[in-house]
């Protein structure tokens, strides 16, 4: 379910030309939200220490497009992974919630699938990518299977027929959240459909906005459980929320402790890809063994990454941070560097990520620590205040050279956001700014294409996407 860069989008099919897309009463409309970064905290919050994971600029967008009232099929498309499957609304297994399960309400918590519906949804999802390479083919009908779930809990047999387009701008397999991320988009734009958000709007009630972003949150959840069957939640929550979280799990019976910081300040930041493979099981279970053969030194050491954490949220939340202060993003800085030493004593870096810190370090721009699991995946580098753009550019070159992916981005930004309806003023002439109609959004090549056209706008901000924030 990750977004490919780069990767090139699908052709509308012929006959999707044939008649007009939406009316005036149901425009088309885009939601966003955004991957995410552990920044501190990474295998200590296995064994009931605290993390802290926080938003990046990187996104997911959909793109919903609803047809006249002739059609009878909802489309799903993500491009970047090669799906493009549609189903026809009044075939679909409705008449499970009234024969055999109760249909949830779009309120309601829901901790666990319908196990009913799950198998109602088999002979629809096994139709899924038939002809495609078992890894490929799983990957569809896991991201099939998550859009039904919802679709099927969330909408009613007369809903109208859509077209369904998600892109992303986050690299894939890196563990930066991107099933949640699609999760969030899809339980947004969903209860955008059945009229139950209200907002974002500037003056909207603290109390309100928390109702909305809970109800996301909620339905994005339940997409992951799909996904991944036992989601802890965090990755849910921080692209739903934005900002960052800090999390705690003593029992894994119940949902982790999280605690949004909602005054992380957004910092510039190198990600980096190593495309190095990596198993979170595998990493995790290294440290398990590692505890379990030096159980006082291992404790230890998760003791003092807790710390590391603990300290970095009181500095981050302290009345006295400043963001643009060359001490504080120093303080930070340093603990980065902690963090990731004892991560690497614990034996869950590679080499390949060593090499990014070292060059990093050797260029004097910033701190660098891994992210998530380790044995592979990415770095991120915390960037210092006042940093030589050539500088920059020497590293990246460097950084392709080796085989590694940089990303350009931004930590601690907005969550889950929509663009209703889907026009921008992108510099254009167009009478009350430009419609990101499907075409051009599939035509979007590559990421940088796709933020240019409709993102929510890293280098600037664009006021016509809404985003529901806590004051």
């Amino acid at each position: 379910m990750n977004g490919i860069n780069g990767s090139r989008a699908l052709p509308v099919r012929p006959h999707d030309h044939e008649r007009k897309y939406s009316t005036p009463m149901a425009p088309p409309f885009m939601v966003s939200a955004p991957g995410k970064v552990i920044v501190f905290g990474e295998h200590a919050v296995v064994h009931g220490k605290a993390a802290m994971a926080a938003a990046i600029s990187l996104r997911s967008y959909l793109h919903v497009t609803t047809l006249s009232k002739s059609h009878r099929t909802i489309r799903l498309v993500f491009p970047d992974i090669g799906l493009d499957h549609s189903w026809d609304i009044d075939d679909l297994p409705w008449e499970v919630f009234t024969k055999i399960s109760r249909k949830p309400r779009y309120y309601d918590l829901v901790t666990s699938l319908d196990e009913k519906l799950v198998q109602a949804m088999q002979p629809f999802i096994e139709e899924v990518s038939p002809s495609e390479p078992p890894e490929k083919r799983k990957i569809h009908q896991s991201a099939a299977s998550s859009f039904l779930y919802l679709f099927l809990c969330l909408q009613q047999p007369s809903t109208a027929a859509a077209i369904w387009v998600l892109r992303s701008t986050l690299p894939i397999g890196a563990g930066l959240g991107s099933s949640a991320s699609i999760c969030v988009c899809m339980s947004a734009a969903l209860l955008k459909q059945i009229h139950v958000l209200s907002g974002p709007h500037h003056d909207q009630p603290d109390e309100e906005v928390e109702m909305q972003l809970e109800r996301i949150n909620r339905w994005a959840f339940v997409g992951e459980l799909c996904i991944h069957g036992n989601p802890s939640g965090v990755d849910n929550t921080v692209s739903t929320r934005g900002k960052a979280v800090l999390f705690k799990r003593v029992d894994y019976t119940k949902p982790p402790q999280a605690t949004p910081v909602k005054d992380f300040p957004e910092l510039p930041l190198l990600l980096v890809n190593t495309k190095q493979p990596r198993s979170t099981a595998t990493e995790v279970a290294k440290v398990g063994l590692l505890k379990k053969k030096y159980p006082d030194v291992t404790e230890k050491t998760l003791d003092s990454i807790d710390q590391v954490t603990m300290s970095a949220y009181k500095l981050i939340t302290s009345p006295n941070f400043n963001p643009k202060s060359d001490t504080n993003i120093e303080h930070l800085g340093d603990l980065f560097q902690m963090n990731h030493g004892m991560l690497v004593s614990l034996g869950v870096s590679h080499p390949k990520l060593e090499h990014i810190r070292e060059m990093v370090d050797y260029a004097g721009i910033g701190w660098t620590k891994l992210t998530g699991a380790g044995g592979g995946g990415c770095a991120i580098t915390l960037l210092k205040t006042h940093v030589n753009r050539e500088a920059l550019e020497n590293l990246q070159d460097k950084f392709e050279s080796a085989g590694f992916e940089e990303y350009k981005t931004t930590l601690g930004g907005d969550g889950v956001g929509i663009l209703y309806p889907a026009v921008l003023r992108n510099g254009t002439n167009e009478k009350g700014g430009e419609e990101i109609n499907l075409q051009k959004f599939l035509n979007a090549k590559t990421a940088d294409d796709i933020e240019k056209l409709a993102g929510v706008g890293v280098r600037e901000k664009r006021p016509e996407w809404k985003f529901w924030r806590l004051t």
